[in-house]
C-alpha cells in the first residue's frame, strides 16, 4: 500500500487523525476479493464506525502473507466467504474507538494481530497458552464478535443498495481503513518506524517466537528450517539470537540462500538437488539429527522430513506452515516413542497485546536480550 497515498508524511511521522470522521461511516478504497481466485478489485467501500470494544484504524502500511493467498484461492471450502477484504499484516493509526475501549485512543500507533488477547479469560490469564477464548485466531471467522456483523459494505451510489463485505482473520488490512476488535489491536511505541512494523502482525513475530518461545532454542544447539520465506528467515533470526551453533536452511530456491546468511543461516540444503531424502543429508551433516526443526511450508511431506531430521531421544519439530488439506499427519504412532516430539505454533506463542510492545522496543533499540544485533528489519 503506497505510503504517500495513505497520508504518511515524508519524514516518517504519522498524520494527525481528523476528528470529523469519528462516529460516522468512512468511504475509502479497498482491495476486495469477490470470489476464489478472482483478481482483487480496488473499489470504494464504506467502513462503519467501531461498535463496542472495537477500534477503527487508518492503515498506513500492509504486507501480504501466504495465508492471504490460500484464502484468496479458496483452498478450503469453509473459507469461501465473498466478497471479502483479505490482509492481516499491517501498521497504522487509530482513527476512533468504540464504547468501552480504555487502552487505545485516536492517534495511537498500532499493529493489528489476528490472534487477539482480551486479558481477562482463563486462557489469557494462563502462562501455558497465547490463545484467547473469544479472540483467538480463526481462519473461518468472517464477522465481528460484537453482533456477528460486518463493518464493511459496498454501496451503490445511485440506488443506495448495500452489499456486506466479509472480514478476514480479525484484521482485513487490504483497505485504507479497517475495524478491529480492541483485543486484536496492539499499541506500540510512536518512535517505531511504521513502514517496518507490519511484519510483526504475523511473519516476524511467528518465526522469532517459534524459536524463542515454542522451541526455546538453547545456546550451542543445532537447527534445521524447512522453507525460507519470511517466517523461515525469522526463525533463523530467532535461533541466531539464541546462540544456535548451526542453522541449516532447506529450500528449493537457491536465491534465498544469500538472504538467509544475513539472518544467521550457516548451511544450506537445496532439496531439489541433494539426490537423497533431506533428512538423510541432515543426519549426515549433524551426526544423528538436529536438536530442533521448523516446518514453514505447510506441505505435509515436508513436515515428515522435518520430523525425521531431528535427533532421536530429544528432537523437537515445530510446525508453523498451515495448508488446508484432508490428509492426516504422515507419522506412525510408534515413531513418537523414539523420543522425538512435534508441536504447533500460533503467532510465535507471543501474547500479542501484552508482549509485542516490548518486542517493538527491542527492534527500536536494535538489540535483543542477548545484546546481539537484530536484523529482522
Amino acid at each position: 500500500m503506497d505510503a504517500t497515498a495513505n497520508g504518511l508524511h515524508s519524514n516518517g511521522a504519522a498524520p494527525a487523525v481528523a476528528g470529523g470522521t469519528q462516529g460516522k461511516p468512512i468511504r475509502c478504497k479497498a482491495a476486495v476479493a469477490h470470489g476464489p481466485g478472482e483478481p482483487l478489485v480496488i473499489e470504494e467501500v464504506e467502513v462503519a464506525p467501531p461498535a463496542r470494544m472495537e477500534v477503527r484504524v487508518k492503515v498506513l502500511f500492509t504486507s501480504i502473507c501466504h495465508t492471504d493467498l490460500s484464502a484468496w484461492k479458496g483452498e478450503n471450502e469453509l473459507q469461501r466467504k465473498f466478497p471479502r477484504i483479505l490482509g492481516h499484516e499491517a501498521a497504522g493509526v487509530v482513527e476512533s474507538v468504540g464504547e468501552g475501549v480504555k487502552d487505545l485512543a485516536p492517534g495511537d500507533h498500532v499493529i493489528p494481530i489476528f490472534n487477539g488477547e482480551c486479558g481477562e479469560c482463563a486462557y489469557c490469564q494462563s502462562s501455558k497458552t497465547n490463545l484467547c477464548k473469544t479472540y483467538r485466531v480463526n481462519a473461518f471467522k468472517s464477522t465481528m464478535v460484537t453482533n456477528d456483523g460486518t463493518r464493511f459494505a459496498i454501496v451503490d451510489r445511485s440506488s443506495g443498495a448495500r452489499r456486506s463485505v466479509y472480514h478476514f482473520l480479525n484484521t482485513s488490512t487490504f483497505a485504507e481503513y479497517t475495524v478491529l476488535d480492541s483485543a486484536c489491536t496492539v499499541k506500540i511505541n510512536a518512535k517505531a518506524p511504521l513502514e517496518k512494523m507490519s511484519l510483526l502482525s504475523c511473519g516476524v513475530s511467528t518465526g522469532v517466537g517459534a524459536a524463542w518461545n515454542t522451541a526455546n532454542v538453547s545456546k550451542g544447539s543445532t537447527v534445521a528450517i524447512f522453507g525460507l520465506g519470511a517466517i523461515g528467515l525469522a526463525v533463523a533470526e530467532g535461533a541466531r539470537l539464541r546462540g544456535a551453533s548451526r542453522i541449516i536452511g532447506v529450500d528449493i530456491n537457491p536465491e534465498k540462500f544469500s538472504k538467509g546468511k544475513e539472518m544467521g543461516i550457516t548451511d544450506f540444503v537445496n532439496s531439489k538437488a541433494c539426490g537423497k531424502p533431506v533428512h538423510e543429508v541432515i543426519m549426515e551433516m549433524t551426526d544423528g539429527g538436529v536438536d530442533y526443526s521448523f516446518e514453514c511450508t505447510g506441505i505435509l511431506d515436508v513436515l515428515r522430513e522435518a520430523f525425521v531430521s531431528t535427533h532421536d531421544g530429544w528432537g523437537l519439530t515445530v510446525v508453523l506452515g498451515i495448508h488446508p488439506t484432508p490428509r492426516m499427519l504422515p507419522l506412525h504412532p510408534m515413531e513418537l516413542f523414539d523420543g522425538r516430539r512435534i508441536t504447533g505454533c500460533v503467532f510465535g506463542d507471543f501474547k500479542g497485546k501484552s508482549q509485542l510492545p516490548e518486542i517493538v522496543d527491542k527492534c527500536i533499540q536494535g538489540v535483543s536480550t542477548e545484546n546481539k544485533n537484530m536484523t529482522c528489519f
